[in-house]
């Protein structure tokens, strides 16, 4: 093995040392860490989908012999989640996208030192096996925000190990274009990956890295596709002979799915900024057996829906007769997510805000008494929109329903979903979860740093670091 290893090795290097082009040669050296980044990603993507599923098949065939059971696997994997994370791993509670956030900011040559505690391979790992075993549970999570984390955590890794003669490649640009190949990979949306990049994540000149963005989600797409096979992640909802009235139900639904999701940030942040006046682990156990036996009594007593990712809801409301759910329905949707994110373990909320809005779409559509593909639209919007509230990222939002469902002729119905939420959001809250979450984690670290320098500083982390690495 070893021999066929030098062999190959020795047969690149011929290749390179071949081509006479010194600029064609800096650019594919500059190149081939974003690619290797964006392959394992792919790998990774596709293993932890497949965990992900059957963490989800596991709960449902439990439930399925007999449903009491979630009174008790789900207080045990609420508190075996948040152990793993607090004892091994603590940054790798949540969803990843505001670590990914954080250490985009801290890309400079001041903290880049700060980069490490936010995405290792130790997280990676603690990341996927947490967030399993919190979904086996019953705990309404996502995997997306998760698998943004974990490219995030290869592609610094494959920085680290780049020898001290390679060109030189900005640390800013490679956590960037793997959080956009992981989203890439995680929904099967290379748009979607590229514009969350861009909207969310970038505040330099995309002219720097648009090819290493540009190839790094075709490669990560096109290796989730070659393992798991080319899908769309919702599949193609009926939405033909919708005339234009329809985007006065899809304005009413934006305005509320924004303020809700908005709202439940807010109640999010306020049970985190709760839990940190826990002074044990007891404290900490007792408020997760209590957030699984919620959620347990709200599966058991009205809807088994309240559980998991919600896309099994969602593909009922868009590809079934059985479209119009009751009006409490997205109040439980909300409440699933809002105990299962702040549990401490780790777990997205893209596919929970995803399903949140499409309970409100469905809901709204049938106090309107729409047809079903008038319903899906307004689904749709609802989507985008709660999308919208808890991210603040419009485009990302519209573009990933877009690729998810293949409805390009819903573009501008699913933009103005976006920018009505986007608007309607801010009645409640100026920022976006992922900006309160990304200021905790700079704080804290940084806090830290001075701790130990023995200084007592007052940071702020609102205003734009001025520091590039180039």
């Amino acid at each position: 093995m070893r021999q066929i290893l030098f062999y190959i090795r020795e047969q690149l290097k011929h290749s390179f040392d071949n081509i006479r082009n010194e600029d064609l040669k800096h650019n594919l050296l500059q190149a081939l860490p974003f690619w290797l980044g964006s392959f394992v990603t792919g790998i990774f993507a596709v293993i932890y989908a497949q965990m992900f599923q059957w963490g989800e098949h596991l709960l449902h065939m439990a439930m399925n012999w007999h449903a009491w059971v979630i009174f008790i696997i789900s207080p045990i994997c609420f508190v075996l989640s948040w152990l793993l994370v607090e004892k091994f791993a603590p940054y790798a509670k949540g969803s990843g996208i505001p670590q990914v956030m954080a250490a985009v900011e801290l890309a400079t040559p001041k903290r880049h030192k700060y980069i490490r505690k936010l995405l290792n391979i130790k997280i990676l790992v603690i990341k996927i096996i947490s967030s399993v075993i919190l979904v086996i549970g019953g705990g309404a999570i996502g995997r997306e925000g998760p698998t943004i984390q974990v490219a995030g955590s290869v592609f610094r890794k494959i920085y680290e190990l780049l020898p001290s003669w390679y060109p030189r490649i900005s640390k800013k640009n490679m956590i960037m274009t793997g959080a956009a190949a992981g989203l890439s990979a995680a929904f099967n949306t290379p748009l979607g990956g590229i514009v969350f990049a861009v909207e969310e994540l970038s505040k330099t000149h995309m002219n720097y890295f648009k090819t290493a963005l540009f190839t790094a989600v075709i490669i990560a797409g096109l290796t989730a596709q070659t393992l798991a096979g080319s899908y769309l992640y919702l599949g193609y909802p009926k939405t033909q002979e919708v005339t234009m009235m329809i985007a006065f139900p899809v304005i009413l639904v934006s305005g509320i799915s924004g303020i809700l999701a908005s709202r439940l940030s807010v109640i999010m942040l306020k049970i985190n900024a709760w839990k940190k006046t826990f002074r044990t682990d007891r404290d900490h156990i007792l408020f997760l057996v209590a957030s699984a036996l919620v959620i347990a009594c709200l599966a058991y007593f009205l809807n088994t829906e309240v559980l998991g990712s919600g896309k099994d809801m969602m593909e009922r409301v868009l590809f079934t007769d059985d479209k119009h759910d009751h009006w409490y329905v997205p109040i439980l949707r909300m409440i699933g997510p809002a105990l299962s994110f702040t549990s401490g373990g780790a777990g997205g909320i893209f596919a929970p805000a995803l399903s949140a809005g499409a309970t409100v779409g469905s809901v709204l559509s049938g106090w309107l008494d729409m047809s079903p593909n008038e319903t899906n639209v307004v689904i749709l919007a609802g989507m985008v929109a709660f999308l919208t509230g808890i991210t603040r990222a419009p485009f990302t939002s519209a573009i990933l329903v877009l690729e998810m469902t293949d409805r390009h002729s819903l573009i501008f119905y699913l933009m103005l979903a976006g920018m009505i939420s986007s608007i309607s959001s801010m009645i409640i809250s100026r920022h976006s979860l992922y900006d309160a979450l990304k200021e905790g984690y700079l704080q804290e670290l940084l806090s830290m740093k001075n701790e130990k320098a023995g200084k007592k500083v007052k940071i702020s982390v609102t205003a734009p670091d001025k520091e590039q690495e180039t």
